[in-house]
């Protein structure tokens, strides 16, 4: 790049990161309190524009919050490689959310039962409890098995094997 160009590409960077800023708002400290950190997370995610890790780490204070900021500063000095993102968030929503409610929605999604209820708002429901409760598409279908009118699985499991569905979303 030229030099002539150079004070109007630093211009330009510093209007977009002065609109970013004000469109996305920023998420502000996570302190360690797991029932705030889902509207956090919700929120840093949005926040992220260049080096996600660092943009995260650097967002965690006080608490537990910051010991888990310092050890992870301290692993990613000794390592040679950057971490991979996908292990790094798997890894902070282990660390931080809250537990009861997954733990609620998978007792929840165990003895809701379909009774006299319409199939449709019952397999609406069904739905949203597995995605909170993070069952896992054969878990999944196994408790809709039992949980569901008789009548229906019955009719679902008359389909020709080519026409049976596989996934909890058919």
């Amino acid at each position: 790049m030229s030099t002539a160009l150079a004070p109007a590409v630093a211009m330009n960077e510093n209007v977009q990161a002065g609109m970013l800023k004000n469109m996305v708002p920023d998420p502000g400290w996570f302190n360690g309190n797991q029932m705030k950190f889902k509207d956090w997370w919700r929120g840093i995610r949005l926040f992220l524009k260049s080096n996600r890790i660092m943009v995260i780490l650097v967002c965690l204070r006080e608490n537990i919050a910051g010991i888990y900021m310092q050890s992870k500063l301290n692993e990613l000095d000794k390592e040679i490689r950057t971490q991979d993102w996908e292990d790094f968030v798997w890894e902070i929503k282990t660390t931080f959310s809250d537990k009861t409610k997954a733990a609620n929605a998978e007792w929840k999604i165990k003895t809701f039962k379909q009774g006299k209820k319409n199939t449709i708002d019952f397999m609406i429901e069904f739905n949203t409890l597995a995605m909170k409760a993070d069952t896992n598409e054969l878990h999944a279908i196994f408790i809709l098995k039992k949980n569901a009118r008789q009548d229906i699985i019955k009719t679902i499991l008359e389909y020709l094997p080519i026409a049976m569905p596989e996934l909890l979303k058919e």
